[in-house]
């Protein structure tokens, strides 16, 4: 993937909602301008959510999502629902499509309740203007057939995004002109031929910031420190291999985990430190879930099935039941956890990590992550949280 990509994580969320045969998948397509979506007269043609990223103007990269009628019926509808809800996590922005020749049903109103509640910006639209013999007043009507109105529904979308995004990685937590010591563990889960996204990214937001990077294997970097003519401002390690890391980098120079930083990144960081320390109070026999936001292969020294839950035995003594989930399959209902280890979650964006965070916080599960948990099993985690001094009230 190309340094210059959006990734699909970082595109804004736009997904539309509705009825079935209300237009969902037409207006979808008159948006994009490209026939994405299945289109027919049959209801319940859409009985999966359909994602299409691309770059459409002026709303910028965005992930497009169309959904299964909201009003669908049966055992089989009902399914179709949940994966409707579930799109609700992920969403950044709603467009609820109301058929304009049947008007405004009370499935309609449960969905503008749902956005509100969760605080998606949304707006609604009547679609079949060119069917529809009498407009109501402040009605917003279009026609995704006729194309009628497309632009401003494209405009009235873009203005609900948000002001421009200022997060950043790193590049706000170092000085000017810093150098930065990368450490990028090279062995048979690391994808052969490629940085890992987190590693992209950072690299990135370092040189967007001018400063500098140099990049180093675990194996190579005590040569790597003292070959180097000055003191790096930052080390930034794959959290794996926290442990023997923290032992190499003297102490003066500050060291944290592409984990970590991702965590702040989602917004979640503050969550995972308070979440963390319940790790001590784990009884033998408790579930933990184990999180991840990508599916992949896990090979035989997968960090998230295997070292995190060896580790976790060697640290408490107890013995676990691990389970484990992947992609946007996390469970609705969390209360059987004692712990939830989620991962850096670079593949999902924030909406939908804060939505797993805000539900675990709801079912009173604490939630920490990948770094968090590997720099507190290792007593480094306060080593690893100095360059956040907003977090040192809570460690």
């Amino acid at each position: 993937m190309s340094l210059n990509s959006t990734p699909r994580a970082e595109r804004y969320h736009i997904a539309f909602f509705g009825n079935r045969n209300a237009g969902k998948s037409s207006l979808l397509n008159a948006v994009a301008n490209q026939d994405l979506a299945v289109v027919s007269p049959v209801l319940g043609t859409t009985t999966d959510p359909v994602y299409k990223s691309m770059e459409i103007l002026p709303i910028g990269p965005c992930v497009l999502i169309d959904t299964p009628g909201f009003d669908d019926e049966g055992t089989l509808g009902e399914m179709r629902i949940k994966k409707t809800r579930d799109v609700l996590g992920k969403a950044d922005a709603a467009v609820l499509v109301i058929d304009g020749i049947t008007g405004r049903s009370e499935k309609d109103d449960e969905l503008i309740s749902i956005f509100q509640e969760r605080k998606i910006p949304y707006i609604v639209v009547y679609n079949k203007e060119d069917e529809v013999s009498e407009r109501k007043d402040g009605l917003f009507y279009v026609s995704a057939k006729n194309k009628s109105h497309i632009d401003e529904l494209r405009i009235k979308i873009s203005e609900l995004k948000a002001e421009k995004d200022e997060r950043h990685l790193v590049s706000d937590l170092i000085p000017p002109h810093s150098l930065v010591v990368l450490v990028i563990p090279i062995d048979s889960s690391a994808p052969k031929g490629r940085l890992i996204l987190p590693q992209q990214q950072v690299i990135r937001d370092i040189l967007d910031s001018g400063s500098s990077v140099i990049a180093s294997r675990d194996v190579e970097l005590e040569r790597t420190l003292e070959e180097m003519k000055r003191e790096p401002d930052l080390v930034i390690t794959d959290s794996q291999v926290f442990a023997p890391v923290s032992k190499i980098v003297p102490q003066s120079i500050p060291l944290t985990s592409f984990s970590i930083l991702m965590a702040r990144y989602k917004g979640f960081l503050e969550e995972a430190v308070k979440g963390v320390s319940r790790i001590k109070d784990l009884k033998d026999g408790d579930d933990i879930l184990i999180a991840e936001g990508c599916t992949h292969h896990r090979q035989c020294e997968d960090i998230g099935s295997v070292k995190i839950p060896s580790w976790l035995r060697k640290f408490t003594g107890k013995d676990f039941n691990f389970n484990f989930s992947s992609g946007s399959g996390f469970p609705d209902d969390l209360s059987k956890y004692g712990l939830i280890i989620h991962c850096g979650a670079c593949m999902l964006n924030n909406r939908e990590v804060l939505s797993r965070m805000e539900r675990a916080i709801k079912q009173q599960i604490p939630f920490t992550n990948y770094g968090i948990a590997i720099s507190y099993m290792n007593g480094i985690l306060k080593r690893s949280l100095e360059i956040f001094p907003d977090l040192a009230g809570i460690l």
